[in-house]
Order: structure tokens, then C-alpha cells, then sequence
């Protein structure tokens, strides 16, 4: 086992003052972050409160007209400089990510390199944001006129970030709304807020060096009172949130009518049909039904097999379960460690239990590696048979290391089944069939649809997003710059 040091990274500088205004404010608290994996102390976390919140709002304010007036050219060297600097950092970054999140290290090597190619992503479609000319003239009244469009930043950005992925969740935020012209003041998870306040440090020095204040970029770690200022302020333009569905429609109804951009959550479906190559199936099914601990919103919950195949694929399935390594996050060979915390573990062997007790089976399951302290927060990874369509297990969102596998007739049932949900980020399907390739395509209810490989794939400069309880909006830089500007109509009628 080659671990990597278990001394935390984190700057203790960083834990007594949050990057608020140009010379950051005091915390008004600190609160310890822990290592899920046995319960150690990573860092002290500096926390706001809803003055803190106001105060970053109203330094935001000030900067609206600076950052407006940023050129192309200013902005793009600005994301290729915040991406060096990150890089620069980049095995620090993944080595504090692993102690505060407690994925696995190859999960959190991939988040780093990710997050790179997202401010990277950013740059590039700095230069792309052009707008187009209207023929007025199609009607009489706009005879003789010149028409055309311009995107315009739309004002403070709020960003909110999720718990699992928080250096990228919070990048694909703060990468946009630079490129788009606009101040943005970020509001961590309180379960793993160091990475991304390093991050946003490294950021505001980046802005210095090009001349731009420091509080274009601000983050204000904290609880609800935080949220609720930030969300509610009628300066912020847009709120971009990754979270849980109830907690962005909260979020919806206190940003309105201002926008909100939602990534919510998703109890994702993976359909394997008659034809499939089942080593492959079966192969997805292990890389990505337990990534990131589970705790991602695209990783496979619900696997619908037809009839023809499901006896082979569980066969296949429950032989190759022991590949999937429990242990310390900090060793290479590690898959699955403990989720967040032990009252996320609590949940899932709640509902694990309320599935037994209703009938469905449990598949065997590899015993962890490694001893550990034990935090209560392990969940070992999990296959069912048989769970009912009515249990939180097949219809909420796990977010665990667990799957339910389910047996249909055709290709039909199975998109129907996956399609009975209240969420609709991102589904796949296994097939040989062309015809079924696109009817699965063309029918499953979901932002996105992926062929022969895990539901969990997302190339960062891809429109990322979902429908129904999943959400409204699109991430990735392109999409997310977009969301993050207004056009603006120019009608000329020349003297």
C-alpha cells in the first residue's frame, strides 16, 4: 500500500480570515473539517454570517462595471493564468480533496484534472461570445433598420456547490461567470470547503496580478442564514445551485424571478438490452456504480436488465464485486471508502433495510481492507434483487455505493421503467441494436442519453444538465456563459 502523507495541505493561514472584499474579513467562527474515513481533523474552516454575506454583496456591487468593461483579451489571459495557478497546485489540491471529501484518490486525481479542463474550456470560449445580426426587415415597420444582438454580463453570479466534486462543481461556476463578465461570490458545502477556498485564493491573487480587484471573486462559507442572503438579495442576478432537488427549489422560489440555474440530483438508470455485450455491461456497472463513493449524481442506481440476459449479467456481476476495493481513500487501489459523514451512512442502510424487509435480495459483497477508526460512515458496496418500484432505494436518490437491479420483456419496458422518475439528469443503454440505440435516445425523459458507456460520463464542455426534479439550465462553459448573460438588442434606424 503506497499511502500518500496524512498531514493535511490546507494553509492555517487561510483558516482565520474568509476571501470577502479586497483584503478578506475575519471569520466570524471556525469549524472543524474531518477526514470521513476515520473522523481526524483535516483543517479549520473559517465561517461568515448573513453580515458577512451582505458585505459581499456589496463589495461584488462595486466591481459590476470593472469586470464588465474586462476585454476579451483581459479575461482570457486572467482564466489561463487562474488555470497555471491551480495546476501549479494541483497535487496539494487533490491530496487536500481526498482528506476533506474522502473519495477515493483516483476519484479525486480525476476531479483535479477535470477542473483544469474546465478553466481551460473557459478561455477558449471567451472568444466565442459573439452575437448576430436580426432582419429587421422582415416586417414593414423595420424597413431601412440595422438589427443585431450582443451578450452582456448579467450581473452577481451566486454559486452554490455540492459536497462531492467541490473543487469542480465550484470551478464550473466561478469559470464562466469570469468569462462572462461577471462578479461572483461562492458559497461552499460546509462539509468541504478547504479545497475551494485555496482555490478561490489562488483566484484573487490571479486578479491582482492582471490589475482586477480581488472582489470580482468572493466565498462566504457558512450555514442557511449565508444562503438565504445571497440567494434572496435582488443584486444577485443568477444563482447557479448543485445540490438536493428539495433544497433548489427552495432556492427557485427565493431567486425569483431572477434566474436560477439548478444541477439537482437523479436515481440514474442504465439498461441492458437482449443484444448487449455483457463483459462490457457488466464492466460499466463496476466503474460506474460506485465512483466517488456512490455520491454522484450520475453514478447507476437502478440497472434494468432484460429477461434474456439478467440471469448471466448477475452471475457476472456478483464474480467480479470483489475488484471493487474497500479500504483507506488514500490508497491507489481504494474504490470505496465511507461516505460524507455517518448520518448519510445511516440513511442508506435505512432504506437498505426498509428494501429487505419488503422482499428484496441482497448480492454478496466484498469486506473492507483496511481497519479503520470507526466513524459510522461506512457503506459497503451494495447489489439488490428485487426491490420494490415504491421503495426510496429505487425511486429517491441513494447517493451511495448502492444498485438495484431490476428484470423487464423488451426494450420498450425497460425506457418506460427508467422513465418512471421524478428525475431525468442522464441515462445509458447498452445494445448492439442501432434501432434501439435511438429509441432509447429518442425517448428516455433525461438531459442527457449515453451509448455503450457509464451514465456517469460528462466531458466537461458538454451541456450538462437535466429535467424534471434533475433541474433546469446547463452547465459547461459555453452553456454556462450563456446562462450567466443577457442579450442585449441594438435596432438602428440609420439618420
Amino acid at each position: 500500500m503506497n499511502l500518500m502523507s496524512a498531514r493535511s495541505p490546507f494553509p492555517a493561514h487561510l483558516a482565520q480570515t474568509l476571501p470577502v472584499g479586497e483584503h478578506g474579513v475575519r471569520a466570524t467562527s471556525t469549524s472543524p473539517v474531518v477526514f470521513p474515513f476515520d473522523g481526524s481533523v483535516v483543517g479549520q474552516a473559517p465561517c461568515g454570517d448573513a453580515t458577512t454575506a451582505a458585505l459581499s454583496l456589496d463589495q461584488a456591487a462595486g466591481t459590476l462595471g470593472v469586470m464588465a468593461a474586462a476585454t476579451t483579451g483581459t479575461r482570457r489571459a486572467l482564466l489561463l493564468g487562474i488555470h497555471d495557478a491551480l495546476a501549479s497546485r494541483g497535487t496539494e489540491l487533490t491530496e487536500l480533496l481526498v482528506l476533506e471529501t474522502g473519495k477515493p484518490a483516483v476519484d479525486c486525481a480525476v476531479e483535479m484534472a477535470r477542473t483544469l479542463t474546465t478553466w481551460q474550456a473557459a478561455a477558449e470560449e471567451v472568444t466565442r461570445m459573439t452575437g448576430e445580426t436580426v432582419p429587421l426587415d422582415l416586417q414593414p415597420l423595420g424597413a431601412g433598420m440595422l438589427g443585431y444582438y450582443t451578450r452582456r454580463p448579467a450581473g452577481i453570479v451566486v454559486g452554490i456547490a455540492g459536497f462531492n466534486y467541490p473543487v469542480l462543481l465550484a470551478s464550473h461556476k466561478i469559470a464562466p461567470a469570469l468569462a462572462a463578465g461577471c462578479p461572483i461570490i461562492l458559497k461552499p458545502s460546509p462539509d468541504t470547503p478547504l479545497a475551494t477556498l485555496w482555490m478561490v485564493e489562488l483566484i484573487r491573487e490571479v486578479l491582482a496580478a492582471h490589475g482586477l480587484p480581488r472582489s470580482i471573486v468572493q466565498l462566504v462559507n457558512g450555514g442557511i442564514d449565508v444562503g438565504e442572503i445571497l440567494v434572496k438579495d435582488p443584486r444577485a442576478a443568477v444563482v447557479s445551485f448543485t445540490g438536493s432537488a428539495g433544497v433548489g427549489h427552495q432556492i427557485a422560489r427565493d431567486a425569483a424571478p431572477r434566474k436560477a440555474v439548478l444541477e439537482l440530483g437523479s436515481n440514474t438508470g442504465l439498461i441492458v438490452d437482449a443484444d448487449a455485450d455483457l463483459d462490457a455491461a457488466v464492466d460499466a456497472v463496476i466503474r460506474g456504480g460506485f465512483y466517488a463513493n456512490g455520491q454522484a449524481c450520475i453514478s447507476i442506481q437502478r440497472v434494468v436488465l432484460h429477461q434474456t440476459i439478467a440471469t448471466e449479467f448477475t452471475q457476472k456481476l456478483a464474480s467480479r464485486m470483489p475488484e471493487v476495493v474497500i479500504g483507506d481513500p488514500r490508497d491507489p487501489a481504494t474504490r470505496v471508502a465511507p461516505v460524507i459523514n455517518a448520518a448519510s451512512a445511516k440513511r442508506i442502510h435505512s432504506w437498505i433495510a426498509e428494501a429487505t424487509a419488503a422482499g428484496a435480495r441482497v448480492l454478496e459483497t466484498a469486506a473492507p481492507t483496511e481497519d479503520a477508526t470507526d466513524t459510522g460512515a461506512l457503506v459497503r458496496p451494495t447489489v439488490l434483487l428485487g426491490v420494490p418500484r415504491s421503495s426510496p432505494l429505487w425511486s429517491q436518490e441513494i447517493f451511495g455505493p448502492v444498485l438495484c437491479l431490476e428484470t423487464v420483456t423488451s426494450m420498450e419496458e425497460a425506457i418506460d421503467l427508467v422513465n418512471e422518475s421524478r428525475y431525468g439528469l442522464q441515462a445509458a443503454v447498452y445494445t448492439r441494436s442501432l434501432a434501439n440505440a435511438f429509441e432509447a435516445i429518442n425517448r428516455l425523459d433525461v438531459g442527457g442519453v449515453v451509448v455503450n458507456e457509464i451514465p456517469g460520463f460528462r466531458s466537461d464542455i458538454m451541456p450538462y444538465g437535466g429535467v424534471k426534479d434533475s433541474g433546469v439550465g446547463r452547465e459547461g462553459p459555453r452553456w454556462a456563459i450563456e446562462e450567466f448573460t443577457i442579450t442585449r438588442m441594438a435596432m438602428i434606424r440609420p439618420a
